[in-house]
């Protein structure tokens, strides 16, 4: 028999949150304790109803700060929160108003709130929403992710005084190699009042060993500062069991909220981050079917992931030699429109790109760590607005970046792992729209991609073989793309 994982309580029972994103708007007035000022914002953005993730966790975080940020709910410390909801269902919004509303209060400006992201783009995508939603109030939102020189940072973060350093960041959106970089070398860059950790893309900060970064986070916000004596009225201890001692001093609490697409279940990674009596949403369950004859039966039995609802999935399977034909097949023929191609590394990227460059016909552009950051912006600029139809790219761009429009994603090297094809695939379909992905798999990887999709509890995806026929067309021209990719190569 198949023993059981033993999970803790809050993971065994999470409190869930609606898959479905259009059948469940939740209007923004209904959603209790948004401060007016906020819901004009929000209002004046567009945004008219929250989807059920924001819905659920803003009110979770607010409550957790309803006596000012200064102490938890009845004095006690808040709950961390764990949010796990698929790519594109407006994970970001559903921290970003909380925060901003907590600190409007503030009256002196320290970093109280840190965003932690993997990605440049992704911090800077964060940093965006963060300045839409704090401007006018006086709040200030600095980023750091090593697009500016360090020294240009630290006059952002920080300005020296007679009395001493002041910050001037309220709230503090990072890459982590460039924030460690800052609490060790960027003199009066304090956390010690930090009220707020938000790790987003939280499962690949614990396996890319980020994990040293968020304990020199946790060890900076505790440590013991050796100025004034006012301090000393917050002074924080690390928190330990509750005595009489340790109680009679107000201490700010520091609140963990953890984000991701495909949070870990594994309580001894999640045992790490050291959670204080975590809450966690999530909208990857089970659901019950009920069958004619009145019997129910639980669908999608080891479901760990959800994907977008408007999602279609297909794979082709193929040989090596036909993948460039099989792409070329679905732009010319085919005439797919903006178009995500995602392959497994820089190089095979590239190489793609020279390849249909060197086709001709297509308006193709190639997105990789190789180009600067100006750059990809510009790209994926271009690409929202249609001059691009077929942009190829790494994983760089499938971890939570938002580009718009996405009719079609392309696996045109099957991923390995089923994360990188959750996080891939998400890439459309996002926010309720519709879209399609299709995978190119060779016959030999076929069954362990089949099964690495099943054992993840993904059935519904179908097999779209491509005959041999449609190609021949385009054999010819593409034999002499070949050619002309191997001058440029040598």
């Amino acid at each position: 028999p198949q023993v059981q994982p033993f999970l803790p309580q809050w993971l065994a029972q999470p409190k869930r949150v609606q898959k479905r994103i259009q059948d469940n708007l939740c209007p923004i007035r209904d959603v209790p304790g948004i401060h007016p000022r906020l819901l004009k914002k929000l209002q004046m953005n567009g945004i008219e109803s929250f989807f059920p993730v924001q819905a659920e966790v803003i009110p979770a975080i607010l409550q957790s700060a309803s006596n000012g940020y200064l102490m938890g709910r009845g004095g006690f410390r808040p709950r961390d929160i764990c949010v796990s909801a698929p790519t594109g269902s407006g994970k970001t919004l559903s921290f970003v108003i909380p925060i901003v509303q907590v600190l409007l209060d503030r009256v002196v400006c320290h970093v109280r709130a840190l965003v932690v992201l993997p990605t440049k783009e992704l911090a800077q995508q964060v940093s965006k929403v963060f300045n839409i939603y704090t401007d006018g109030t006086g709040l200030k939102v600095v980023l750091i992710t090593g697009q500016k020189s360090f020294a240009k940072e630290q006059e952002m973060l920080v300005q020296k005084k007679v009395t001493g350093y002041c910050s001037l960041a309220d709230i503090v959106v990072a890459t982590p190699g460039r924030l460690t970089d800052h609490i060790r070398q960027t003199p009066g860059f304090s956390l010690t009042q930090l009220r707020f950790l938000i790790v987003d893309e939280a499962d690949r900060m614990i396996d890319d060993m980020h994990q040293n970064c968020l304990n020199q986070i946790v060890k900076a916000a505790f440590q013991v500062a050796n100025d004034s004596a006012s301090n000393m009225l917050f002074q924080r201890t690390k928190p330990g069991p509750i005595t009489a001692a340790s109680s009679c001093s107000p201490q700010i609490p520091l609140q963990k909220l953890l984000f991701s697409a495909t949070l870990t279940q594994d309580p001894e990674k999640l045992q790490q981050l050291d959670l204080f009596q975590p809450r966690l949403f999530t909208s990857v369950y089970s659901e019950k079917k009920t069958f004619g004859d009145g019997t129910e039966a639980e669908q999608e039995i080891n479901n760990k992931y959800t994907l977008p609802e408007g999602l279609s999935q297909c794979y082709v399977p193929c040989d090596l030699n036909s993948k460039p034909l099989l792409l070329l097949h679905f732009m010319l023929t085919m005439k797919f429109t903006r178009v995500l191609c995602f392959t497994n590394s820089r190089e095979a990227s590239h190489r793609l790109f020279l390849l249909v460059q060197a086709f001709g016909g297509i308006t193709a552009a190639e997105f990789s760590s190789r180009l600067p950051p100006r750059e990809r912006q510009k790209t994926i600029k271009e690409f929202e607005q249609g001059k691009i139809q077929l942009l190829i790219s790494t994983d760089a761009t499938a971890r939570g970046i938002d580009v718009k429009g996405v009719n079609y994603v392309i696996n045109y090297d099957a991923p390995q792992f089923i994360r990188t094809y959750i996080h891939r695939v998400g890439r459309t379909a996002r926010a309720g729209k519709v879209g399609i992905a299709f995978s190119l798999v060779l016959r030999i990887q076929e069954r362990r991609f089949l099964r690495m999709l099943r054992d993840a509890g993904i059935q519904d995806i179908k097999k779209h073989p491509v005959k041999g026929n449609s190609l021949k067309p385009l054999v010819e021209q593409y034999e002499g793309a070949l050619c002309k990719l191997e001058k440029t190569v040598k």
